[in-house]
């Protein structure tokens, strides 16, 4: 048998982006071959994973583990939304996101040499890739830790497109998914106006300040108006001073108030944000697939 080399290794991921123990096993397959090894990742189909890599995946679904006093929140992309119905693929996700949970890494690239169920998280996706049929993504995840005065609230939205973790001091587990299913819906910015950065408050006094000036008011009240919305825009984007999304009579801080608690964190995925997705013709796509088949 030949001996494989790390940088052997390295070469046939890079040629194929398949993970690092399907490429040690072809070299070890074909003796070293490096040609050889190709076709034989390709003959067993593990390469269509790399023949996806530079294609958009912005659909998938976020979920939450919950564990003790451990939180996880996970977001695995793909790229159309047919594949968030998956049952595979929502297996797969729920897997991570427990995987997560359990051992703590500090990053997606650490996350992804876990092993899950006797094979690395990242081998895992190529596999699921393959299977699949459309890239998939590991994209991003947080664990929180909270004491045992705390208690986590988690709500999902359409089954996973929009994912919210929070973590209360005090009151119930009730009360803290009602206000992660208000930062799902309303989707604040900072807990508090003091979270607010000064560079961003700078910035948006001297919007509204222009827009008030092009308004034509009068210098003398252009100040006292920008002020008044500057604290609107504050309130906005503050979780504890927005109306209660279930009882708008309520602000989010006094329904909290109400049931002797107080927000201690949230976080809030939606599936894809931040992510340019491309824009087709969804049966030119269909018709261009079937062609090259």
């Amino acid at each position: 048998m030949a001996n494989i080399k790390a940088a052997q290794v390295k070469e046939l991921r890079d040629k194929t982006g398949v993970g690092m123990m399907d490429a040690k096993k072809a070299l070890v397959e074909t003796d070293g071959d490096m040609e050889a090894a190709v076709d034989y990742l390709r003959e067993k189909g593990v390469s269509k994973a790399a023949k996806k890599a530079d294609r958009i995946a912005a659909e998938g679904l976020a979920n939450i583990y919950i564990e003790d006093n451990v939180a996880a929140i996970a977001e695995i992309n793909s790229e159309t939304d047919f594949v968030s119905k998956n049952d595979k693929f929502q297996n797969l996700v729920k897997g991570i996101t427990k995987t997560v949970a359990q051992n703590k890494p500090s990053s997606v690239e650490e996350a992804q040499k876990l092993d899950m169920n006797g094979e690395t998280i990242e081998d895992t996706i190529t596999e699921a890739t393959t299977t699949i049929g459309e890239k998939i993504t590991f994209r991003r995840f947080a664990v929180v830790d909270k004491t045992d005065k705390d208690v986590f609230g988690d709500y999902e939205h359409m089954g996973g497109r929009i994912t919210v973790l929070t973590v209360l001091e005090g009151s119930d587990e009730e009360v803290a998914r009602n206000v992660a299913m208000h930062v799902a819906a309303i989707n604040p910015k900072y807990i508090t106006r003091e979270d607010v950065a000064q560079e961003e408050r700078d910035h948006e006094l001297s919007v509204l300040t222009e827009q008030a000036i092009n308004e034509g008011k009068p210098a003398n009240i252009v100040e006292k108006m920008v002020q008044g919305r500057l604290n609107k825009w504050l309130a906005e984007v503050s979780l504890v001073d927005q109306p209660y999304v279930k009882n708008p009579d309520l602000t989010v801080g006094e329904y909290l108030k109400e049931n002797n608690a107080s927000i201690k964190s949230f976080i809030r995925y939606e599936v894809g944000e931040g992510i340019e997705k491309r824009s087709e013709d969804f049966a030119a796509e269909v018709q261009s697939q079937l062609e090259n088949k």
